[in-house]
């Protein structure tokens, strides 16, 4: 369990994991409208954030934004 956790939490952020999530904010940003808030939601929790599945996507959205504008 611990080895899940030191995983989880210490582990660096995989080019794959920034490059969706620069890939969601692209698309928005065209225009775009993210149908799948759990496809959001997944992104952003392999991010490191902690998203509540009662947050609006349009939050989840600024925090994803934020993340990539602090790198």
């Amino acid at each position: 369990m611990f080895a899940w956790l030191r995983k989880r939490w210490l582990a660096r952020r995989t080019p794959t994991d920034i490059a969706a999530a620069t890939r969601l904010i692209h698309a928005i940003d065209r225009g775009g409208i993210p149908l799948n808030p759990a496809k959001v939601n997944a992104i952003a929790r392999d991010l490191g954030l902690e998203v509540s599945r009662r947050d609006p996507v349009d939050k989840t959205i600024q925090r994803i934004r934020q993340y990539l504008l602090r790198m």
